[in-house]
C-alpha cells in the first residue's frame, strides 16, 4: 500500500512538472508575441485615447487640421503623447534581440594518409596495444555494427607503431584540424579576422595551456579586445552549448562576427585496455573538426545562408544515474578512458523527452500541442493504458541533424521521433564517412544536406546533440535563401554523388587473410 501512495505521489509530480513546463513555455510564447506587437498596441491604444479629444470635422480633407488645431490648444498633452510613443519604441527597439545569423560553416576533412579501413583498424589494435584477445574480439563485434564506414579517419598518431600519446603529438593534431576548418571559412567568406569580435571553441577532453582560443587568436592575428571562451569536458553536445553562448554575446556585443569552432583530440584519447565500457569509444570516435561564423550584423543577412530560431539547453546532470553514465575514469591498470554505461540509451530518452517537451510549444502547430498535453493527462490523471504521444516535428521541421554518436542512437531516435530514412540519412552517411567525430558531427550532417541540394529557402532544421553530464541540447535554424553548396570546399564535394550507401544493421569485416579478428600475437606488419 504505501509502494502504492509512493508510486501516485511521484506520478503527481511528475505530471505537475510537465504541466508547469508546458505551461512556462506558452507563457513565454505569449510574452514574445505581445512584445513583437507592442508598437502597434501603442499606436491604437493613443489613438483610441486621443480620438474623442479631437474636435469632429465635417470632412476627412479636414482632419489634419483639427488635428494640428487640438495640439496647439493642448500642447502639453500632445507633447506627454509624442514622448511616451517615442519612449515606448526606444525600449521596443533596444529589448529587441538581434537577429543571429550563420554566414558559413566548414567542415575539416583529414586527407587520405589519415584513412583506415575498419579491418585495417583492428589489426592496428593488435598490434600497437595491450588488448587480451577478447578485447579484440569485442571490439570487433562492436565495429561490425556500429555503422562506421571503410574510409574513416585517424590522427597520424595512432597510426604508428607504436602509438605516439604525447602532448606534441596531441597538438599537432588539434592544430591541423583547428586551423584547417578556419583557413578554409575564413577564405569562404572573405571576412578579415580582425573584424571577429567572439571566439568561442570547444574540445571536452583535451585542453591545453595556452588555450585553443589563445591558440586562434595568435594565428590569426585577432584584435586586442576580442572576446574568448573556451569550453572544455561538456561532451558531445558541447557545439550547440557554443551555439548558445555565442548568440547570447552577439546581443551585447554589436555589428560584429562570431567564430565558433567545435572539435575533439583522439590522440589523447584512445583507450589501451581491457575493460569493456570503455573500448567501445575505440570504435566509434574519429578525427575531426568544424567552424562556423555568426553574425549580428544587418547587412549579413542577405549573404548568411540561416538565421537562429531557437536553442534549447537541457542538463539532467541532478540525477545521479545520467550524471554518471558518460564518465571518463582509469581502469584497474591505470589505463584512462571514457566509460560508457549500459543505461546510456535509456538516459538519453529522458532528456530528449525534457528537451522537446521545452521546443515543442516553440515551432509545434498548436494541435500537435495539445496531442500531447492530452496523453500526459490521459497516463498521469486517469490512468489510462495509452502510449506515451510524441508529438510530430516533421510538421514544422524540414530537416534532422541528429549527433552521429553511434547507430544505437540514431535508431532510437528515428524510431522515437518517427522520422523516415530521408530524415536520417544525413546523420547515417555522416556516421558511415567520418564516424563519431564528437560535436562537429551535426556540422558534416548540416553539409550534407547543402550538398546534397536539399535546403531551400524557408526551411527549418534542427540540431540535436547529446552529451556527457548528462545533457541533451537543441537548435533550430530557418535557411534565409536555397542553399545548394556541394563546391570542393564542402566536405561532401568528392563523393556526394555515390551517397547514400545502404549500412546493415551487421555488416562483417573481412581481413585480406584468414577473415578472421586478428589475435595480440599478430606481427607488425598487420598494422594500418
Amino acid at each position: 500500500m504505501a509502494s502504492h501512495h509512493r508510486s501516485a505521489a511521484m506520478d503527481r509530480a511528475e505530471l505537475f512538472r510537465t504541466v508547469r513546463q508546458a505551461t512556462l513555455n506558452h507563457a513565454r510564447l505569449l510574452y514574445h508575441r505581445f512584445a513583437a506587437r507592442l508598437p502597434h498596441i501603442l499606436a491604437v491604444t493613443l489613438l483610441v485615447a486621443v480620438a474623442p479629444l479631437v474636435p469632429p470635422s465635417s470632412s476627412l480633407a479636414g482632419a489634419p487640421r483639427a488635428l494640428r488645431d487640438w495640439a496647439r490648444a493642448n500642447a502639453g498633452l500632445a507633447a506627454a503623447a509624442c514622448a511616451g510613443l517615442a519612449a515606448a519604441a526606444y525600449a521596443y527597439a533596444a529589448s529587441r534581440p538581434r537577429p543571429v545569423y550563420l554566414v558559413d560553416l566548414s567542415g575539416y576533412k583529414p586527407g587520405p594518409a589519415h584513412e583506415a579501413t575498419r579491418a585495417q583498424s583492428i589489426r592496428h589494435f593488435a598490434v600497437a596495444g595491450r588488448f587480451t584477445d577478447e578485447s579484440i574480439a569485442f571490439q570487433t563485434r562492436m565495429l561490425e555494427r556500429a555503422g562506421v564506414g571503410e574510409a574513416t579517419h585517424f590522427p597520424a598518431s595512432l597510426l604508428t607503431v607504436p602509438v605516439d600519446m604525447s602532448l606534441r603529438a596531441a597538438r599537432e593534431e588539434s592544430e591541423a584540424v583547428v586551423f584547417g576548418a578556419v583557413d578554409d571559412l575564413l577564405a569562404k567568406t572573405g571576412v578579415r579576422a580582425q573584424d571577429i569580435g567572439v571566439v568561442i571553441v570547444n574540445s571536452s577532453l583535451f585542453s591545453p595551456t595556452p588555450s585553443f582560443t589563445a591558440l586562434v587568436v595568435n594565428r590569426y592575428g585577432l584584435r586586442h579586445d576580442v572576446v574568448t571562451h573556451n569550453l572544455s569536458g561538456m561532451g558531445c553536445s558541447a557545439g550547440i552549448i557554443a551555439i548558445d553562448l555565442a548568440k547570447h554575446l552577439l546581443q551585447v556585443h554589436p555589428d560584429t562576427y562570431a567564430l565558433v569552432v567545435s572539435t575533439e583530440n583522439i590522440t589523447l584519447n584512445a583507450y589501451l585496455g581491457n575493460h569493456r565500457p570503455m573500448l567501445v569509444t575505440n570504435t566509434l570516435f574519429r578525427m575531426g573538426g568544424a567552424a562556423v561564423l555568426l553574425s549580428n550584423r544587418r547587412a549579413d543577412r542577405r549573404r548568411a545562408k540561416y538565421q537562429l530560431v531557437h536553442t534549447v539547453r537541457t542538463h539532467r546532470g541532478a540525477s545521479g544515474r545520467s550524471y554518471g553514465c558518460v564518465t571518463q575514469e582509469e581502469d584497474d591498470g591505470g589505463n584512462v578512458g571514457v566509460s560508457l554505461s549500459k543505461e546510456l540509451m535509456s538516459v538519453a530518452g529522458e532528456a530528449l523527452r525534457t528537451n522537446i517537451t521545452t521546443l515543442g510549444p516553440l515551432v509545434l502547430p498548436l494541435s500537435e500541442q495539445l496531442r500531447f498535453l492530452g496523453a500526459v493527462l490521459l497516463r498521469r490523471v486517469l490512468r489510462a493504458d495509452v502510449k506515451p504521444y510524441v508529438p510530430d516535428f516533421k510538421l514544422a521541421l524540414e530537416h534532422f541533424c541528429i549527433h552521429a554518436g553511434g547507430r544505437g542512437v540514431l535508431d532510437e531516435l528515428e524510431r522515437s521521433l518517427g522520422l523516415s530514412a530521408w530524415h536520417m540519412e544525413p546523420s547515417r552517411m555522416t556516421l558511415h564517412r567520418f564516424g563519431n567525430t564528437s560535436s562537429s558531427s551535426l556540422w558534416y550532417e548540416l553539409a550534407y544536406c547543402e550538398a546534397k541540394g536539399r535546403i531551400r529557402k524557408g526551411d527549418r532544421v534542427w540540431q540535436i546533440a547529446f552529451g556527457s553530464g548528462f545533457k541533451c541540447n537543441s537548435a533550430v535554424w530557418k535557411a534565409l535563401r536555397t542553399v545548394d553548396d556541394a563546391g570542393e570546399t564542402n566536405p561532401w564535394a568528392a563523393e556526394v554523388d555515390r551517397l547514400p550507401v545502404h549500412v546493415p544493421k551487421v555488416a562483417p569485416i573481412a581481413f585480406d587473410d584468414d577473415h578472421q579478428a586478428p589475435s595480440k600475437e599478430d606481427d607488425g606488419h598487420h598494422a594500418a
